[in-house]
C-alpha cells in the first residue's frame, strides 16, 4: 500500500520516541478524538519549518492506524491516561499522504498529480476490488469503497514551490482537494499541516471547510508545536550542556498567545545531541528566502530590519497573514512572510528577530550588495571596530559622522533609537569577535550596549550614547552606574561614550570618547 494504511508513520513514530530528546505531544490527540465524524472534522495547522509538524503527523497516522498494535508505544505517554485513549487507537482506516513526496522524475504538475491520483487509486484497487473509471474522479472510488477513512496529509502547500507550478495548475491541485475531501461523507477527520495558509492560495470556497491554525491566530494547539520553556528546562537537565540559559539565547524568542517562551524545537533537540549551540537553521530550508522577499521591496522594509538587528521592535499591525502571492510587493506582504516561515516572531502588535540564530542571518543580510547604502556602512564596520580598540575616538567619531552625511532618510535622528541603528551598523563587524547585548541590566543600571568577547584577545567594550548631551556625560553615567560590572574580569575594558549634538558650529555632530577601565 502507498497511502491506505501504511506502516510509514508508525514506523517513523516508533524511530522519533526511541531517540533523546524526546518531548511528549501526544494530548494532540485528545484534541481531535471529539471532531471524529463532526462536521468540525477538518483542521489545517500552517506553522513554520521544523516546528514539529511532520513528527505530530506521523504519531497521529501511528495511533489511528489499523491494522497496528501501538498500545505498547503510547503506553507511556501523556494520551494514555485519557479515557478515550482505547476507544481509538488503531480503530481507523488511515489515508497517509506526505505531498513533499515527488515522484522521479517530475518535471510538471500533471506528473504529480497523476502519480498521487495513481497511487490512491492502486490502494483502493488493492484493498477493496474497486477498478476506477478512466477520467472518473477519485472521490468516486472512495464512495465505491462504502468505509471511511481519517486522512492525514503533511506539507500540503509545498508543490507551490516548484519552479513548473502555474496559477492554472494551482487552480487544479485546489480542486483536486476540494473534491476528495470537502463535504464526502468517507472524510471521518481530514488533518493537514503546511507552512503558508490556505488563505494564500485559496481564495475561494475551494478549502472553506478547514478551520485553518497558524502562528497568529492558534490559542486551540499551540502547545503541540514547538518547546515550552517548562519543556527546554526539563530536557536540559537530562544533558551535560549547553545549559538552559544558552539554549534560550540562541533558540528562544516565538510566542505563545498568552505571551510565554516558545523554542524551536528541531534546534534545541540538535543542540542537546550535539552538545553545542550552532545555527541548525542553515541547514533547513532556502535561507535565502529572507534576503528575496527583502529585495522585492528593499526601500520598504530594510528600516524594518535594521531597527530588529538593533534590539528594537517594530509596531505593525498584522490581524493575519497578507501573503496573497510569492511575488511580495508590500511592506505588509513581506512582514507576513517572514512572520510565516517564522524568520520574524510576531506577539502583541510587535516584530522581533526571535533569537540568535536568526539574529546571525540577518546580520549577513544587511552585508548584500541589494542592501545599498546600508550594505556599504556594515562593510566598513571594521573600520570603526579597529579604531575603538586602537583608542582613536576621533576616527571613531569621524566613520559615524560620515554614516550621517550620507542622510539615508531612515537613519536621519530623531532620537536615541536611531543613533542606535546607526551604532548597529557601524559596529555590525564586531558581532564576529563579541556577543553584543543592548539595554543590558549591569551595575545600578540598564547599559546602551556590552561588548562581551567571544574569545581572548579582544577588550570588553562598555558603550554609552547620549542625545544633545556630551560624551564626557556618557563616560561619567559609565562609572557611576558601575556599568562595567558585567565584565570587570575581563583583563582589558574600553569606556565608549558617544554624543550627538543637534547644533555645531563646525557642522561635526558626533563626538566620542574612549577611555580605559582602570
Amino acid at each position: 500500500m502507498y497511502y491506505l494504511d501504511t506502516n510509514y508513520p508508525f514506523e517513523q513514530f516508533k524511530m522519533d520516541i526511541a531517540v533523546e530528546p524526546y518531548v511528549d505531544k501526544s494530548m494532540l490527540i485528545h484534541k481531535l478524538n471529539p471532531l471524529i465524524k463532526t462536521r468540525n472534522r477538518y483542521v489545517c495547522i500552517t506553522r513554520p519549518r521544523r516546528f514539529g509538524k511532520t513528527m505530530n503527523a506521523n504519531m497521529l497516522g501511528a495511533y489511528y492506524t489499523q491494522g497496528y498494535d501501538a498500545y505498547e508505544y503510547f503506553k507511556d505517554l501523556k494520551i494514555a491516561q485519557v479515557e478515550s485513549f482505547k476507544e481509538h487507537i488503531n480503530k481507523y482506516h488511515v489515508i497517509y499522504i506526505d505531498f513533499s513526496r515527488l515522484p522521479d522524475p517530475c518535471h510538471s504538475f500533471e506528473e504529480y498529480i497523476s502519480w498521487i491520483k495513481k497511487r490512491l487509486k492502486s490502494d483502493l484497487e488493492n484493498a477493496y476490488g474497486i477498478i476506477s473509471i478512466e477520467n472518473n474522479p477519485i472521490q468516486d472510488a472512495f464512495l465505491e469503497t462504502n468505509h471511511k477513512f481519517i486522512f492525514i496529509m503533511d506539507e500540503w502547500d509545498s508543490i507551490f514551490y516548484k519552479n513548473f507550478m502555474k496559477d492554472k495548475d494551482k487552480n487544479a491541485y485546489l480542486e483536486f482537494l476540494k473534491g476528495l475531501l470537502k463535504n464526502q461523507p468517507y472524510v471521518e477527520l481530514a488533518y493537514m499541516t503546511g507552512v503558508l495558509p490556505i488563505a494564500k492560495y485559496s481564495s475561494g470556497s475551494e478549502l472553506n471547510m478547514f478551520r485553518e491554525y497558524n502562528f497568529i491566530n492558534d490559542r486551540t494547539y499551540e502547545d503541540y508545536f514547538g518547546f515550552d520553556e517548562k519543556e527546554v528546562k526539563e530536557l536540559s537537565k537530562h544533558f551535560s550542556k549547553p545549559s538552559f540559559e544558552v539554549l534560550k539565547k540562541w533558540y528562544d524568542g516565538y510566542y505563545k498567545s498568552d505571551g510565554s517562551s516558545l523554542f524551536n524545537p528541531r534546534s534545541v533537540s540538535f543542540a542537546l545531541m550535539d552538545g553545542i549551540c550552532l545555527n541548525y537553521w542553515t541547514e533547513t530550508g532556502p535561507m535565502n528566502e529572507i534576503a528575496e522577499y527583502i529585495e522585492h521591496n528593499t526601500n520598504a522594509v530594510r528600516e524594518d530590519i535594521v531597527k530588529m538587528v538593533a534590539g528594537i521592535p517594530v509596531e505593525v499591525e498584522l490581524e493575519g497573514y497578507s501573503v496573497s502571492s510569492l511575488q511580495l510587493d508590500s511592506r505588509d506582504e513581506i512582514l507576513s512572510a517572514m512572520v510565516v516561515f517564522g524568520f520574524l516572531s510576531y506577539h502583541d502588535g510587535f516584530l522581533r528577530i526571535p533569537n540568535y540564530e536568526l539574529m546571525e542571518k540577518f546580520q549577513n543580510l544587511l552585508k548584500r550588495k541589494s542592501m545599498g547604502t546600508v550594505a556599504e556602512i556594515v562593510n566598513n564596520s571594521k573600520n570603526v571596530l579597529d579604531a575603538t580598540i586602537a583608542l582613536d575616538a576621533q576616527k571613531v567619531a569621524q566613520y559615524i559622522e560620515e554614516v550621517d552625511n550620507r542622510e539615508i532618510p531612515f537613519l536621519q535622528y530623531n532620537d536615541e533609537n536611531s543613533l542606535s541603528c546607526v551604532i548597529t551598523l557601524c559596529y555590525l563587524h564586531a558581532r564576529n569577535y563579541y556577543d553584543i547585548t543592548r539595554e543590558d541590566k549591569s551595575g545600578k543600571g540598564y547599559v546602551d550596549y556590552l561588548f562581551i568577547p567571544k574569545k581572548k584577545g579582544y577588550p570588553a567594550i562598555v558603550l554609552e550614547l547620549k542625545f544633545d548631551k556630551s560624551a564626557q556625560e556618557a563616560i561619567n553615567q559609565i562609572k557611576k552606574k558601575n556599568y562595567v560590572d558585567r565584565v570587570k574580569d575581563y583583563e582589558e575594558i574600553l569606556y565608549v561614550g558617544i554624543n550627538y549634538s543637534t547644533n555645531t558650529k563646525d557642522n561635526k555632530h558626533h563626538h566620542c570618547i574612549i577611555e580605559k577601565y582602570k
